[in-house]
């Protein structure tokens, strides 16, 4: 019955879809495979060049605009699941990350899993029609490696992101065929496929960051906005960082290609990275000097999430009489003032009097700060990441002065000291000092919880948290092996029952 009902919606459906129509809401539920154009062997996925471009205007388009599951969520688990943040409100649906209580129904999750493959599937509409529109003859080689390139890259990041919140996941590179009466029996299975190995999914995205460094844009001052080779070279120097590669070499050959770009480099004053312009009512910087992928917003076109997390500057009292999201945590902070760290701390927390005072008191209420104002930029990409990934890949290999001298860029940015003897005197206090590092350097950005995963300190940092900081919810279980990757939600085993659960959910 169930494959009568999925005949009957494709087959009127088909006779609808010319080509990639870019501005629609997805027909149906997307499956595990895709919500772009369906295809049979003689239907083409984009009509022609115009379509492609307008594909690739639409992946631009969402990288910026989907913030709800690519920023927004990504900041909840890497900085509330980890000890940067607390969950800031109530509610079901972010507590748990705080409390480590996650399961599979949880609704963040949940439109994760089907965001994220949704994005996958817009990627597989460039990269596909362009290759029809190749084959056809209808655009050049150049083109097609072109549009391919900036596809793979954005495909990359959202498999990646996949990767580190579920380990696996069904890897997905083509389009959908329209299922007819002749080919149901093998065109429905692969509707609802299982998951990639970890191998495979890795595979596929070192795959793509690999094709794209040869043929994407070349990388641009002027414009920090674009899928370059550079963006390719970052994300590989991140991928081989983790767990399943963990290949330092590759991590080091990467980071040097990006640290060597030219028109990379730090910005002098790490203010001007989250500054905001009350007189011009805008950020400070756009296209700042170290980031290398940003997220840019203009004057009538604001983000909304910065009033997710504090006051918004540009109407300050906009939405602020409900709790806000991703509250700085007391453990970061003291982390901060221990270390002297008067530059990072002001420009990642702010304090605010506020109506509410479920994790500090009202009259004196700490707010994330790093995205202050509906047009400051989102860094997705930006060179002191890289760099002290590049540090941690030495740290492994037991390069103890070059891993100390990156940090101690970092470090003088911030006016901070050189790393004392005690931290660079070994491997292990080495390791330790560049994870200390990326949390004061990279606080708020959603990279802790995937540092504390990566080095394998998650057990170590995390369980007897809520004893330790005195704001933070009662942990509701401990953390081990099996909560270094979080539930497939269970919407998703709902619908594909040939998905299978991770352990210990």
């Amino acid at each position: 019955m169930k494959k009568l009902q999925l005949y009957i919606f494709a087959t009127a459906i088909a006779s609808t879809l010319v080509g990639c129509s870019l501005n629609q809401e997805p027909i149906s539920t997307p499956t595990e495979l895709t919500e772009g154009s369906q295809t049979d062997t003689t239907t083409a996925v984009l009509k022609d060049k115009a379509a492609a471009e307008n594909q690739l205007t639409n992946l631009y388009q969402l990288f910026r605009n989907r913030q709800e599951h690519s920023h927004l969520d990504y900041l909840l688990i890497g900085e509330t699941h980890s000890d940067n943040a607390y969950a800031g409100t109530t509610g079901a649906e972010v507590v748990p990350y705080e409390t480590n209580s996650i399961d599979a129904s949880n609704s963040v999750l949940s439109r994760d899993w089907s965001r994220y493959l949704e994005d996958i599937a817009q990627a597989n509409v460039l990269i596909n029609g362009s290759e029809q529109l190749k084959n056809k003859g209808t655009i050049s080689d150049s083109e097609y490696h072109l549009y391919k390139a900036q596809g793979e890259i954005f495909r990359a990041i959202q498999m990646f992101v996949m990767a580190r919140l579920w380990g696996s996941f069904p890897v997905i590179t083509s389009i959908a065929k329209t299922i007819t009466s002749s080919n149901i029996d093998e065109v429905y299975p692969t509707y609802y496929p299982p998951r990639s190995s970890q191998e495979d999914c890795y595979k596929q995205i070192v795959a793509d960051l690999t094709d794209a460094e040869q043929y994407a844009p070349d990388f641009k001052s002027s414009d920090r906005t674009l899928m370059t080779k550079t963006v390719a070279q970052a994300l590989l120097a991140k991928v081989y960082a983790e767990k399943p590669l963990q290949d330092y070499n590759k991590v080091i050959e990467y980071a040097d290609k990006v640290r060597a770009t030219s028109g990379l480099a730090l910005e002098d004053d790490f203010s001007t990275l989250w500054g905001y312009d009350s007189d011009k009512k805008d950020c400070v910087k756009r296209n700042t000097s170290e980031g290398i992928l940003e997220a840019h917003w203009n004057a009538g076109s604001s983000n909304w999430e910065s009033w997710m997390y504090g006051r918004c500057l540009e109407d300050y009292d906009y939405y602020f009489s409900w709790a806000k999201w991703i509250t700085p945590s007391r453990d970061l902070i003291n982390d901060f003032t221990k270390e002297g760290d008067t530059t990072r701390l002001k420009e990642t927390v702010v304090y605010y009097a506020c109506k509410w005072s479920n994790y500090y008191p009202s009259t004196h209420y700490a707010f994330m700060y790093k995205l202050r104002s509906g047009y400051n930029n989102e860094y997705k990409l930006r060179l002191a990441d890289i760099i002290l990934i590049e540090a941690e890949a030495y740290a492994y290999q037991g390069n103890l002065a070059k891993a100390a001298e990156l940090v101690n860029i970092i470090r003088h940015r911030a006016k901070l000291a050189n790393l004392t003897s005690d931290k660079t005197s070994s491997k292990d206090a080495m390791i330790e000092a560049v994870l200390h590092e990326r949390r004061l350097e990279l606080a708020l950005e959603g990279e802790r919880w995937f540092d504390l995963v990566r080095n394998g300190k998650v057990e170590e940092y995390l369980n007897g948290l809520d004893k330790r900081d005195s704001g933070r919810l009662a942990q509701k279980k401990q953390f081990d092996e099996n909560s270094y990757l979080l539930p497939i939600p269970q919407t998703a085993l709902d619908e594909n029952t040939n998905l299978i659960q991770n352990p210990g959910y």
